[in-house]
């Protein structure tokens, strides 16, 4: 008994060596040798705004259904950035996609240099109907108030769209000669797929062989809370993101009078194959994107949660539990199942005849469409249970991860330090779709990143109420995109 506590013991103490070692090896991935972006001299955050808000006011609203949309607004948007940015449309080539898709060419003067493509999209979502009286500010006034601006557009997306412009100007006033080109490709209906503006754009560069070193488009943030037991901001730069599917669930039932009800009605059916998909998520994964984010987020942090981090190979349950206390946590690290249409019957004393049920799943790296619906059938287990996609799109499996130690990624990093020396610099993995995704054939270099401070309060904003973006953080983005263009030379 002796020696089995003595051995014990002593496989106590190396996995405690074991443990210190690998946390003590951990060491920062952080840039330290970045100077402080220049401040923009002659840069009028002023008109930068007044911009801003102008474009607000364009209700270049998109829809599934592209009979709806009106294409006025969108032909007002043009001519607005056409009047605004004169120097840009007198020396960069311009040309349309499927009419107001816009891809704009600055040469550089080394044309055997892959170019630069940034990537934005100035549709916007609908305002839910109803809600209107919700906002503090008209939704498409484009009003300047107390530091802000107001504005369906001015996180998800249009934002972008101008902070690129404002910065391509700012150089083209400045004399500044790119040594290679920068490109800049504005989708028109990222909102509603992306089909006619990024897929149809990145298939002409594709048709014409041009194969950009980056492409940088929405995404990641600069979070400024979040995590646990961390007060330092971090800039999360997307590396990928998830796949996107809805199925349709289907029971059929004999209908009929509902004073004699069967035992389980169609809708039971159903409401019984709901709970199963609910209460059997997807497991937990920490290899689709997390452990990157981890390993440049771990060695910022106190000693006690650097240990955990860099001994995942122990800790990984731990790790999880800590993911799923939150949403935003729980759904990096599962494909996520959300039930997002029920219907069923047309009268409180008719038993329906057919129910279905919509389910939205927002798809890990390692899994594909295939292989989540072979799972909802087999969690299911009914056979009186259908199981088909959902509408006419195909699904969208996630994409490809981008490497986080590449060079393009490192010019990114180096910008985001310069504009924001506090912040924690990481890779991660976008939740949500990105019209980014349609560019991955021609570059495998494919980053997702808004130089925008916000909250968990505020990262309701895009497609909720109350939209809007800090005058000064709007200015920040300009420096960040002329930083950026500088530093990809």
């Amino acid at each position: 008994m002796r020696k089995f506590f003595r051995l014990l013991a002593i496989a106590f103490a190396v996995l405690i060596i074991v443990l210190l070692v690998n946390t003590f090896r951990t060491t920062s991935r952080q840039l330290t040798d970045v100077a402080p972006a220049p401040a923009l001299t002659g840069f009028s955050a002023d008109s930068a705004v007044s911009h801003l808000a102008e474009a607000i006011r364009c209700r270049t609203v998109s829809y599934y259904d592209y009979s709806l949309t009106d294409t006025t607004q969108f032909d007002k948007f043009i001519a607005l950035i056409h009047q605004r940015y004169p120097l840009i449309h007198s020396q960069l080539k311009r040309e349309t996609v499927n009419q107001y898709g816009l891809l704009y060419t600055w040469p550089g003067k080394n044309p055997s240099l892959s170019p630069v493509l940034l990537l934005g999209h100035y549709d916007v979502v609908p305002v839910i109907q109803g809600t209107e009286r919700m906002w503090k500010r008209p939704p498409f006034a484009g009003l300047v108030e107390g530091g802000f601006v107001y504005g369906r557009g001015t996180l998800d997306d249009k934002t972008t769209v101008m902070g690129v412009l404002e910065a391509v100007e700012y150089l083209l006033k400045s004399n500044y000669k790119p040594e290679r080109t920068v490109m800049l490709a504005f989708g028109h209906d990222e909102e509603t797929t992306g089909q006619r503006g990024a897929k149809s754009i990145s298939a002409l560069l594709e048709k014409r062989n041009i194969r950009p070193s980056i492409v940088l488009d929405e995404g990641g943030v600069v979070k400024m809370d979040g995590i646990p037991s961390f007060e330092k901001p971090v800039a999360l730069i997307g590396i990928g993101e998830k796949g996107y599917m809805s199925l349709e669930l289907t029971a059929t039932g004999e209908g009929g009078h509902s004073s004699m009800p069967p035992r389980q009605t169609s809708i039971g059916i159903i409401a019984a194959a709901v709970d199963k998909l609910e209460q059997n998520p997807f497991p937990a994964r920490l290899d689709a994107g997390i452990e990157q984010l981890f390993s440049y987020v771990g060695p910022e942090m106190p000693f006690g949660l650097r240990l955990v981090f860099a001994n995942q190979w122990l800790f990984s349950p731990v790790v999880k539990k800590i993911l799923s206390g939150s949403k935003s946590g729980d759904a990096t690290q599962r494909t996520t199942t959300a039930p997002t249409i029920i219907q069923a019957g047309q009268k409180d004393n008719v038993l329906p005849i057919d129910a279905t049920a919509t389910i939205n799943f927002r798809i890990l790296p390692g899994e594909t469409p295939q292989s989540v619906t072979e799972r909802v059938k087999e969690v299911i287990n009914d056979d009186r249970v259908t199981v088909k996609l959902y509408g006419t799109s195909p699904p969208t499996p996630p994409s490809a991860l981008s490497d986080p130690e590449a060079a393009p990624f490192i010019q990114v990093h180096r910008s985001i330090k310069s504009v924001f020396p506090n912040a924690i610099v990481a890779p991660y993995l976008v939740l949500g779709a990105t019209d980014a995704r349609y560019y991955r054939n021609i570059c495998p270099n494919v980053y997702r990143f808004m130089p925008v401070r916000m909250t968990d309060e505020t990262l309701k904003m895009p497609h909720g109420t109350n939209e809007r973006i800090a005058v000064k953080d709007y200015a920040d983005m300009v420096k960040f995109y002329v930083t950026l263009i500088r530093n990809s030379q």
